[in-house]
């Protein structure tokens, strides 16, 4: 039914695709592969969707690569008909049986944002349990992990950015970023509100 709707069964798996995944950016012959289309009809309609403005491409590693154009005038509203999740599932909470330690990731000196994933929040598919930006006292962020691995009983995964190398790599859409940023997560500080 939606198909008639938008016109297109192609347009509507695009639609989906992106619109379910925001940060996240695509190249031809892996959208071909995701949603399961021909490669003329899916080229057919992103040039469509360029036109109107709902998709941008960018050029990186010798590949053209499709995302979804948060700034569109009806992102938003697209966002809820093609949504996987209702509105509340967009805010997802960590999950740690004691999240005390959570709290205390924001005390770190020189923290200027973290972000949860992973195993540390529900539905996150992210290999990084918590991504931590600034100028981190190494020794202070490792004796809080080994006491929220005793927490959790479980091994975590963090990885540690300056703040300009995570500014560099939000700007070129790098994957790692991306990767944690399009899934679920959860971020927990972010003092120059740069993911606002």
């Amino acid at each position: 039914m939606i198909d008639s709707l938008f016109g297109s069964k192609t347009r509507v798996k695009l639609l989906h695709l992106f619109l379910n995944n925001p940060g996240k950016s695509f190249y031809v012959r892996e959208i071909t592969r995701l949603i399961d289309e021909q490669i003329n009809s899916v080229r057919r309609e992103l040039a469509n969707m360029m036109n109107v403005g709902i998709i941008v491409s960018d050029n990186a590693d010798n590949k053209l690569y499709y995302a979804v154009n948060q700034q569109y005038q009806y992102f938003e509203a697209l966002s809820m008909i093609f949504a996987d999740n209702s509105p509340k599932a967009k805010e997802p909470k960590a999950v740690a049986k004691d999240a005390t330690w959570l709290a205390k990731v924001g005390q770190l000196s020189g923290l200027r944002l973290a972000i949860a994933a992973g195993t540390l929040v529900r539905g996150s598919a992210s290999r990084v349990d918590l991504l931590v930006v600034g100028e981190i006292v190494q020794s202070q962020l490792e004796k809080l992990m080994d006491k929220a691995e005793k927490l959790e009983k479980k091994s975590l995964n963090y990885a540690v950015l300056s703040y300009d190398d995570f500014y560099y790599r939000l700007s070129v859409r790098d994957r790692f970023v991306t990767d944690i940023l399009s899934g679920k997560h959860s971020v927990l500080v972010d003092v120059d509100r740069i993911l606002k």
